[in-house]
């Protein structure tokens, strides 16, 4: 789940200012998904559909916020799938993807314990919560080739507008997705530790993160062709 800002606009950011960026983003991003998730369960008098959009809610608006303020740091990543992306269009190194990757993998799995935390959860949990099946996987698939193209495709239109782009595209994928749209691998890891309402089983994540990382790629693949640089295509932005 998120957007890389230009490489001009973190030129001058280095490295360990990056990495915290992305532990600190993911981190309060799982916070968020899986706190609001409790909540909204705890709340809701046994409603899914109420709790679901609470969860919903906050997702989208957090997303918006977490994008603005780490952007022009480290882009904004908080997720493995976009990184592959990017760096499968050599917008970012391999070596800087992987410490990427870490960071989002560390940082997932402090926000989930923070959460846990605050609503006087165990802190170490494994999920119960199976979403098995096709159709939960290859929901993966749409939501995160869904994420990248729009990420792709505000960057390339309107950059400015990416930050919104993407929670309002996570916040409509929560409800068009059968899986609820995790679109995110490090999201999928640490949610299989957490026994609430955003958990997933251990079981049932792996098909969900190989879904999600074909997505990237296919994206990434289609919009390297889809929205091509203004150098490349002149003219193209003229109706």
């Amino acid at each position: 789940m998120s957007e890389v800002n230009r490489e001009p606009r973190r030129a001058a950011v280095d490295t360990p200012r990056r990495l915290v960026a992305e532990v600190l983003g993911t981190a309060l991003l799982l916070a968020v998904v899986i706190g609001s998730g409790i909540m909204g369960e705890r709340l809701a008098g046994g409603n899914d559909a109420i709790a679901l959009l609470g969860n919903t809610l906050a997702t989208g608006a957090a997303l918006v916020v977490l994008i603005t303020i780490f952007g022009p740091l480290s882009g904004a990543h908080f997720n493995p799938a976009v990184t592959l992306a990017f760096a499968l269009r050599r917008e970012v190194s391999a070596g800087l993807a992987l410490t990427y990757v870490a960071a989002q993998i560390g940082g997932a799995l402090i926000g989930t314990f923070i959460a846990h935390a605050m609503f006087a959860e165990p802190i170490l949990q494994l999920s119960t919560k199976f979403r098995d099946g096709p159709a939960q996987a290859f929901s993966e698939f749409v939501a995160t080739f869904g994420l990248l193209l729009t990420i792709f495709g505000a960057q390339r239109f309107r950059p400015d507008f990416t930050a919104v782009a993407v929670g309002l595209y996570i916040t409509a994928a929560y409800w068009f997705t059968a899986s609820t749209s995790f679109a995110n691998p490090a999201v999928t890891l640490a949610r299989s530790l957490s026994d609430t309402f955003a958990g997933i089983a251990p079981a049932s994540a792996p098909a969900f993160i190989a879904m999600q990382f074909a997505g990237a790629v296919a994206a990434a693949g289609l919009c390297a062709w889809l929205f091509p640089p203004a150098e490349l295509a002149p003219g193209f932005d003229r109706p």
